[in-house]
């Protein structure tokens, strides 16, 4: 094909690479009239993910109504596949179906269709409209890309994230030990982010001295959330969350590109200011703090990294927010968020069935609603899933997280429990941060030490051990925290395996010395126990 006819199709299919314009569609299909002009043979579909719903995305960048049919296709075998919390459920399907309205407004042939799975979907779509030539975006997960190849779907690089996941396996390539400090670092020189020159404004890298505070105790009031009022679509999607579990959607996660807008100018007007020092802290009485919630937005495609952190940077520039703020919500942006996402296709598929420490127990019933519990940490955090979808990293990694993997629950059935009950969960999302982050079971590829600890981190971070049955200070008798006894078996158990890490070599020592280690593990075994029985 010629170079000029390559770029006119280039163009008209908005690929930007000959190998993604071969990749796409193949050269077979092409039927070139005039220098400069493409046609096909049938009109091109453009597949649109569920977690694409944004005009800009790659797939429909350039494209104008008449010159694609646009393809969504809500699975029944997914909507099926888990015990979805409602409010995911509703978020996912509302935010589609609202997009394909806004296709449609603009003029777009929108083929909306339910289908026994994505792949049926598409092969009743080519039927109906007896064409071959579907593209699409790069799916966010393995075995949805899988899939669509297997299709012969055109793939066209995901532009949703700031390093494209090859562009961060060329920087992990010649790295002995892949850490989030070093690839923030690139990442900020590299989009040139809060940096003066070569050096990060104000002089240092990170702010965690300044935003690792407890709660305060003056009773402050936190930043409102709006409410976005349901429409028809939101009321007609009443049927499918039957078999969900949580609260039924509440108008809290936006569906539409225009109320994650409505979020991001919230959170920078009224959350940014105090979200640095607050970010780590939980409180008993407040669900989200000054954190931001736009997570389940960005993965949606309802909002893109680069507006949120721009917007977060300008705030500061203006004096706005602090630079601790502004510096601490971009690390999490472009540092753990970015990082997270490139670990997953650096070590899909295998990275998904790790579990180094040979962890096997259930999901404890206190987290998915079967059971009550006496810890008032685990009854807050997951009172708040019940009621949002929704709790905040910590409570995350600290709460749910050190309990799975003091416990000893098996990653794969942690991982798929988040998956499904958190509003911003997705495979992507879940498997590094559950089998590498909190339950360190990728043998350290993520975290350099399991995130470990006993009672005295909720009680420093927290105000739930006020109320609470259980003393952290205390790690044998029936009034024990349970954090407490089951961090010193959790090193007993693990010892072996933790013994090469230099991290852990202190926290190992401080283990051994224990004069009444077996009666902290014989406390550490009722306890799991009762956690799996649903009694404590």
């Amino acid at each position: 094909m010629k170079a000029y006819v390559r770029r006119a199709c280039r163009q008209e299919l908005g690929v930007g690479r000959d190998a993604d314009l071969d990749e796409c569609m193949g050269v077979r299909i092409f039927r070139c009239v005039l220098p400069g002009s493409c046609v096909m043979a049938s009109l091109p579909t453009v597949w649109v993910l569920g977690d694409q719903l944004n005009r800009a995305v790659a797939s429909l960048a350039g494209r104008r109504a008449g010159d694609c049919r646009v393809l969504m296709v809500e699975s029944e075998a997914k909507i099926r596949s888990k015990p979805w919390h409602a409010q995911r459920l509703h978020l996912v399907l509302s935010a589609m179906r609202h997009f394909a309205a806004e296709l449609r407004a603009e003029g777009f042939d929108v083929d909306y269709r339910s289908a026994p799975s994505l792949s049926k979907g598409v092969a009743a779509h080519r039927r109906q409209f007896d064409t071959e030539h579907v593209i699409a975006m790069e799916p966010m997960s393995w075995d949805a890309r899988a899939m669509l190849v297997r299709e012969g779907v055109g793939l066209v690089p995901n532009d949703q994230f700031l390093c494209d996941y090859r562009t961060f396996a060329s920087w992990a390539e010649d790295r002995k030990r892949l850490t989030m400090e070093d690839f923030y670092r690139w990442q900020r020189a590299r989009l040139d982010l809060l940096m003066v020159g070569d050096e990060p404004t104000g002089g240092r890298w990170n702010f965690d001295a300044d935003n690792r505070k407890p709660p305060p105790r003056d009773g402050r009031a936190w930043p409102p959330v709006a409410r976005f009022s349901p429409d028809e679509i939101d009321q007609e999607l009443a049927d499918h969350l039957s078999a969900c579990w949580g609260s039924p959607p509440d108008g809290t996660w936006p569906v539409t590109r225009q109320q994650a807008l409505v979020r991001l100018q919230e959170f920078v007007e009224h959350g940014l200011s105090d979200f640095g020092p607050y970010e780590d802290a939980m409180l008993g009485s407040e669900w989200r703090l000054s954190h931001s919630t736009l997570s389940s937005s960005m993965n949606l495609g309802l909002l893109h990294p680069e507006e949120v952190v721009r917007a977060v940077i300008e705030a500061y520039e203006e004096g706005a927010a602090p630079l601790s703020s502004a510096e601490g919500f971009v690390r999490q942006v472009i540092g753990w968020r970015e990082f997270v996402w490139g670990l997953y296709w650096l070590y899909m598929p295998e990275y998904r069935e790790l579990n180094g420490l040979g962890a096997d127990g259930s999901v404890p019933p206190s987290f998915t609603g079967q059971a009550a519990t006496a810890m008032a940490c685990v009854a807050g955090v997951t009172r708040r899933l019940q009621h949002h979808g929704y709790a905040h990293h910590i409570e995350r990694l600290m709460v749910l997280g050190n309990l799975a993997l003091t416990a000893g629950v098996s990653p794969q059935a942690m991982t798929d429990w988040m998956w499904a009950s958190f509003v911003d969960g997705a495979e992507w999302v879940m498997v590094p941060n559950v089998i590498g982050m909190a339950l360190h079971a990728d043998d350290g590829r993520m975290a350099t030490k399991p995130y470990a600890s006993g009672g005295a981190y909720v009680n420093r971070m927290s105000d739930f051990c006020r109320e609470c049955r259980f003393d952290p200070r205390k790690r044998v008798g029936e009034d024990a925290c349970p954090f407490t006894s089951l961090y010193w078996d959790f090193l007993a158990r693990n010892e072996e395996a933790l013994r090469g890490n230099h991290r852990m070599s202190r926290q190992l020592a401080s283990m051994r010395r224990l004069a009444d280690l077996d009666e902290v593990r014989r406390r550490a075994n009722q306890v799991r126990r009762s956690l799996s029985a649903g009694t404590l």
